[in-house]
């Protein structure tokens, strides 16, 4: 996976310490309802496109980012569909805890293609036929396609499940 020179380089004083990273997640559906996902070239997992934010970087512009290298797929931002923090912990020991703001996204250009990295498989999924998906990206997808316009965050005291165990990758 490429890790940001920014990251490399905080990594070389913490180690695999906790890092808390700035992140995004694009939730793309197209005019029919299907949702983009990428398999991951970490795990495997299919997951919903995302990254981490690059200094001197906006959320909605390292998303719009985030889902082209990813997926090949050129995407507007419509609206935030949510926020909170997301604890990780890598097969190297790596620890980072992001604060994750994922969008709800359209896209306007493109087409699916794996970079070979990242992603392995890049595809459109109907809602009805979605791959398995962890906890953690059916918070996203979900929360996204929410009827109204208000971001989900999670309340004071409210521990969701998807949030409150370090998912080893």
């Amino acid at each position: 996976m490429a890790v940001s020179p920014y990251i490399v380089k905080l990594r070389a004083h913490v180690g695999h310490d906790l890092l808390l990273l700035p992140g995004v997640t694009g939730v793309v559906r197209d005019d029919a309802g299907r949702v983009l996902l990428a398999r991951r070239g970490d795990n495997g997992r299919w997951s919903l496109p995302a990254g981490v934010v690059d200094p001197g970087e906006q959320p909605a512009e390292a998303v719009v980012r985030e889902v082209w290298e990813e997926t090949g797929v050129r995407v507007v931002v419509d609206r935030i569909a949510g926020v909170a923090t997301h604890p990780v912990v890598y097969p190297n020991g790596d620890a980072c805890e992001y604060l994750n703001v994922w969008f709800r996204c359209r896209p306007v250009g493109g087409h699916p293609r794996a970079d070979g990295d990242e992603s392995t498989e890049v595809a459109w999924f109907t809602p009805d036929a979605l791959p398995e998906l962890d906890e953690w990206a059916r918070l996203r997808l979900d929360t996204a396609a929410a009827p109204d316009d208000t971001p989900w965050y999670a309340r004071p005291g409210e521990h969701h499940p998807a949030l409150c165990r370090p998912d080893a990758l």
